[in-house]
C-alpha cells in the first residue's frame, strides 16, 4: 500500500506545482498582452493560451483546495447537531459530491470527444484540451472524495469529526 500512497503524493505535488506554474504563466501572458496592446501590437495566441491556462489552473486549483479542506463551507446549520448526525450528514454530502463528480467526468469526456476537431482560433491545439481539464480534475476529486469517505467511516465511532485538512 505504501507505493500507491507515494505515487498519490507525487501526483498531488505535481498537481500543485503545475497549478502554481500555470497561474504565474497566466498572469504573465495577460499582463504581456495588455502591455503590447498599449503599443498596438497584437498577439492573438496570447489570449487563447491564457484561456487554456485559466481552465487548467482553475480546475486543478479547485482540486488542490478541496483536497486540503480549503473550500468554503458553512456549518451554521450543522454546528449544533449531535456529532453522529453530523457525521452521517458529512457522509451523505460526500456521496452527493461523488455522484456529481462522476457525472461531470462522464459528460466532460463526451464533450471533449465531441470537440476533438475544433481548434483554437490562433493555435493548432484542439479545444478538447481545455475540456479535458474538467475530466482530469473530476477524476482527481473522485479519488480525494473516496479518501475523505474512508476517513469518515474509519472515524465514525470516535468522538471527533474527520479533519478537513489533508496536508
Amino acid at each position: 500500500m505504501q507505493p500507491i500512497k507515494a505515487i498519490y503524493r507525487s501526483l498531488c505535488k505535481a498537481e500543485e506545482v503545475f497549478t502554481c506554474i500555470g497561474l504565474i504563466l497566466l498572469v504573465i501572458l495577460v499582463l504581456l498582452s495588455a502591455i503590447l496592446r498599449a503599443f498596438r501590437v497584437s498577439m492573438a495566441w496570447n489570449m487563447d493560451m491564457a484561456m487554456l491556462l485559466l481552465a487548467w489552473t482553475a480546475f486543478l486549483g479547485a482540486d488542490v483546495a478541496y483536497r486540503h479542506g480549503q473550500l468554503l463551507g458553512i456549518d451554521l446549520f450543522t454546528r449544533g447537531l449531535p456529532i453522529k448526525l453530523r457525521k452521517v450528514l458529512q457522509i451523505v454530502v460526500y456521496f452527493s459530491i461523488l455522484a456529481a463528480l462522476i457525472v461531470l467526468a462522464k459528460f466532460g469526456y463526451d464533450l471533449a470527444i465531441f470537440e476533438i476537431k475544433r481548434t483554437f482560433a490562433s493555435l493548432p491545439i484542439p479545444y478538447s484540451i481545455v475540456t479535458l481539464s474538467l475530466v482530469v480534475t473530476a477524476i482527481s476529486m473522485v479519488v480525494s472524495t473516496l479518501i475523505k469517505l474512508k476517513d469518515c467511516f474509519v472515524m465514525f465511532n470516535s468522538d471527533q469529526m474527520t479533519g478537513q485538512r489533508e496536508d
